[in-house]
């Protein structure tokens, strides 16, 4: 929530969250008021995985799909960047505080050596930084709007790049800036541009355990 922004209604806080359903958004603690604390508390339990957003615990779709095609990612990535000891791949638990009281968990992410906090693994349990690459996998109960906040976010924050998976288009929309994007699909081949120089995939390798 922008600091000019007053949420009166719970209406209005699902739009500024990004036009979900009200039923990934928890209700304790109170919308706005929840912390680092209570998102620990609240991904130590059984239930679907939360980001913490504005001060409010929201639960990130989820959907067997997307994990099938994240995990792909991440192992695909993390195979490049772990050979060349060029930082680390994290998964959605591996989470990022991007701003005071805003904590996502993309559901891949490369992070950088050199943005090791002087230069060693970062410990903290939400660290301050941001990453380098942002993979997000779309999944049924994702909005265009909650994916918008996220790409100005994560901007914002310091990522240099962000890739949007579709798994129904089979397709990759390749974010430099929030609104600068190249679509490619299937048959096309991603690279890492300047953030993963020399990387290279077959998109349709993304999707290879769909059959």
């Amino acid at each position: 929530m922008s600091n000019a922004a007053i949420i009166h209604t719970m209406a209005e806080r699902l739009i500024e969250l990004g036009d979900m359903s009200a039923d990934r958004v928890r209700s304790y603690p109170a919308p706005g008021t929840a912390t680092s604390d209570d998102l620990i508390a609240a991904n130590s339990g059984l239930g679907p995985l939360c980001e913490l957003i504005d001060g409010t615990l929201v639960e990130k779709a989820m959907g067997f799909e997307a994990s099938i095609v994240a995990v792909t990612i991440a192992r695909i990535l993390g195979t490049f960047v772990c050979s060349r000891k060029l930082g680390v791949v994290s998964g959605p638990d591996g989470m990022f505080r991007l701003l005071a009281n805003t904590v996502r968990g993309p559901n891949v992410a490369y992070l950088a050596r050199d943005r090791f906090p002087g230069g060693s693994f970062p410990t903290d349990t939400f660290p301050a930084l941001s990453p380098n690459l942002v993979v997000e996998v779309l999944s049924p109960g994702n909005t265009k709007a909650e994916m918008s906040r996220k790409r100005i976010e994560y901007f914002h924050s310091g990522v240099q790049l962000v890739w949007i998976v579709d798994c129904v288009s089979r397709s990759v929309a390749v974010y430099s800036s929030p609104s600068s994007v190249t679509e490619l699909g299937e048959e096309q081949v991603i690279d890492g541009g300047q953030v993963l120089p020399d990387f290279t995939s077959p998109i349709a390798d993304f999707f290879a355990d769909l059959g």
